[in-house]
C-alpha cells in the first residue's frame, strides 16, 4: 500500500496537568528501581508534592488563559471548564492526602510477609517502608484526572483502570490489622472488577448502537438511529451500573464500608475525596454529554437510586459502632445528595449550569471536610493503633478539647449546619433541583439529612458529655503534615461556609463551558 498514515494531533499543552502527574509517577518507578533504599523516601516526597503543585498551577494557567472550545487529543479528552475545575479539586485533595501519607507508620514494612509472622516482625524492627506508595498514588491521581475529562468511552475505561489498580494495592498495605486490610484490598478489587466489567460491556453495546464510542457521536445518534433501542437501553444501563459501583451508590455500596474500614486511613481519605470527585465527574460527562438526549429515560432510574442511596446511607450509619464505617456510610448518603444534582437537568442552558455549578461546589466542600475528618481519626490511638470503636471516643472532648471540637465541626459540616461548607453545598444542589422540578426528591433529601444529623450529633454528645475511660485512647502529637491537613481542611470548611460566593462564582463560570456537542 502506498497510502500514508496520518499522525494523531495531540495538544500536549492542554493535557500538561495529566502528563506531569504521569511523568512524575514514571520517575518514581525509576527511583524505586535505582535509588538506594535509604534515599527513596527523601526523593519521593518532594517529587510527589512538586508534581501535584505543578499540575495544579498548569490547570490554573489553562483556565486563566482561556478554556478551549473543542476537545483535545482528536476529541478523546474534553479540557472544558468542569474538567479544569475538577482537576484543580482533585489535585488539591491529593496534595493534602500526601501530607498524611508521608507519615509512614500507617503502612506495613513488608506487604509480602504473612501477618503475624517473624518476617513481618523483622520488617517492623528494621523500620522498613513501602516507598512505592508514592508512585502508586501518582498513577491513581493521574487516572482520577483523566476519568472525568474522557470524551471517549474507551479512554474513560483506561482511565478507570489506571485510577483503580494502584488503589487495590494501596488498600492492602495497612501496618496494623493486616488481615482486615488485605480483605479490604480483595473486596475493592472485586468491586472494581464488577465496575469495569459492566462499564466495558455497556461501552460495547453503545458502540453497536452508535457505531462510535465518542460521547458526542453517541449523543448525535440518539436522534438518528432507529431499530436499535435494545442495544441503547441495555448499554446505557450497563454503563450506569459501572459508574454507580464506583461512587458507591445503593444498591451497589455493599463492600464500600469494609474497604474504608480496612484500608490505611490516609488512603481512605484519598478514596473518599478524590475518587468520589473523579467518579461523579465521569458520571456527569457520560449522562449529560453522551446520553443527554435520553434524560427522560435515565432520570427516573437515577431518581430511585438517589432516594435509596440517601436512605440506606443515613439509616445504616446509625447502627455503626466503628468510626470509619460510620464515615463510609456518611459518604454513601452524600453520594445520594450529589445524585440529586446529576438528576436536576432542566430545559434551558441556565438551569443546567445552575445544577452543575452547585454540584461542583458540593464536591469541593465535601472533599475538604472528608480529608480533615480522616486526618483526625489518625490521631486518636489505642495501644494497637487507631481507636476505631466509637466507645473509645467517649470523653475525648475532656481529654483534648481542641481536637474533639475540630472533629465536631467537621461532623456539623457533614450534617449541613449553617455557617459550614456543607450547608451551602446542599443548598446549592437542592435549590437547582427545586428549580428544575425535582422538589419531591429534595424533600426526601432534607429528611435523610435530618436522619444523618442524628448520628453526627451522637458522636459529638459522646465526646463532650461522656466521661473518659481510665484506659481511654491517647491523642498523639500530630506531625507537621497531619497538622497542616487538619488546618487546611478546617479553614476551607469555615471559608466555604461563611464566604462561599467566590467559589460558587468560579464553579458557575466553569459550568458554562461544558462540551455538550
Amino acid at each position: 500500500m502506498n497510502g500514508t498514515i496520518q499522525a494523531p494531533s495531540i495538544e500536549y499543552a492542554l493535557l500538561a496537568p495529566i502528563l506531569v502527574v504521569f511523568g512524575a509517577a514514571i520517575v518514581g518507578v525509576l527511583v524505586e528501581a535505582f535509588a538506594p533504599r535509604y534515599l527513596r523516601s527523601a526523593i519521593h516526597l518532594p517529587l510527589t508534592l512538586l508534581s501535584l503543585a505543578g499540575a495544579f498551577a498548569l490547570a490554573v494557567w489553562q483556565a486563566v488563559k482561556g478554556v478551549p472550545t473543542k476537545p483535545a487529543a482528536m476529541g478523546a479528552v474534553a479540557v472544558d471548564g468542569p474538567a479544569l475545575f475538577i482537576w484543580g479539586t482533585i489535585l488539591i485533595l491529593a496534595f493534602v492526602s500526601v501530607l498524611l501519607i508521608k507519615d509512614e507508620e500507617h503502612f506495613v514494612g513488608s506487604a509480602a510477609a504473612v501477618p503475624g509472622s517473624a518476617e513481618e516482625e523483622q520488617s517492623l524492627v528494621e523500620r522498613a517502608a513501602h516507598t512505592e506508595v508514592y508512585p502508586l498514588l501518582l498513577f491513581a491521581v493521574g487516572g482520577m484526572l483523566l476519568f472525568p475529562a474522557a470524551n471517549d468511552l474507551l479512554v474513560a475505561f483506561v482511565a478507570l483502570e489506571v485510577m483503580s489498580l494502584p488503589l487495590y494495592l494501596l488498600c492492602g498495605l495497612a501496618r496494623r490489622r493486616r488481615l482486615l486490610s488485605q480483605e479490604a484490598a480483595v473486596k475493592y478489587f472485586l468491586l472494581g472488577a464488577f465496575s469495569s466489567a459492566f462499564f466495558l460491556y455497556g461501552t460495547a453495546l453503545l458502540y453497536g448502537y452508535a457505531g462510535s464510542v465518542d460521547l458526542a457521536k453517541i449523543n448525535q445518534a440518539l436522534g438518528s438511529v432507529g431499530g436499535q433501542d435494545t442495544l441503547l437501553y441495555i448499554g446505557a444501563a450497563m454503563l450506569g451500573v459501572g459508574l454507580l459501583f464506583k461512587i458507591g451508590a445503593a444498591p451497589f455500596q455493599a463492600w464500600k464500608p469494609d474497604v474504608y474500614q480496612g484500608s490505611p486511613t490516609p488512603i481512605t481519605a484519598l478514596m473518599a475525596s478524590g475518587t468520589l470527585v473523579a467518579a461523579f465527574g465521569a458520571l456527569l460527562r457520560v449522562f449529560w454529554v453522551g446520553l443527554g438526549g435520553l434524560d427522560w429515560d435515565w432520570r427516573p432510574v437515577l431518581y430511585g437510586v438517589a432516594i435509596l442511596t440517601m436512605v440506606v446511607g443515613a439509616i445504616l450509619a446509625i447502627t455503626q459502632t466503628d468510626i470509619k464505617r460510620m464515615l463510609a456510610y456518611s459518604s454513601i448518603a452524600h453520594g445520594g445528595f450529589l445524585l440529586i444534582g446529576v438528576i436536576a437537568t432542566g430545559t434551558t442552558r441556565a438551569q443546567n449550569t445552575s445544577a452543575l455549578s452547585g454540584l461542583l461546589f458540593y464536591l469541593v466542600a465535601y472533599g475538604f471536610t472528608t480529608v480533615g475528618a480522616f486526618a483526625i481519626v489518625t490521631m486518636v490511638r489505642d495501644a494497637g493503633g487507631e481507636a476505631w470503636h466509637l466507645s473509645r471516643w467517649a470523653g475525648l472532648g475532656k481529654r483534648s478539647p481542641l481536637l474533639a471540637g475540630t472533629f465536631a465541626f467537621f461532623l456539623l459540616a457533614f450534617a449541613g449546619i449553617p455557617l459550614t461548607s456543607g450547608f451551602f453545598g446542599k443548598y446549592a444542589v437542592f435549590q437547582a433541583a427545586v428549580a428544575n422540578g425535582a422538589t419531591p426528591l429534595v424533600i426526601i433529601g432534607v429528611v435523610a439529612s435530618a436522619i444523618a444529623a442524628f448520628f453526627y450529633v451522637r458522636v459529638i454528645v459522646l465526646m463532650f458529655f461522656s466521661d473518659p475511660a481510665a484506659d481511654g485512647p491517647s491523642v498523639v502529637l500530630p506531625s507537621r503534615g497531619t497538622a497542616a491537613v487538619v488546618g487546611i481542611a478546617a479553614l476551607a470548611t469555615v471559608v466555604l461556609g461563611v464566604y462561599p460566593q467566590p467559589v460558587l462564582d468560579l464553579a458557575h463560570t466553569a459550568a458554562q463551558s461544558l462540551f455538550v456537542r
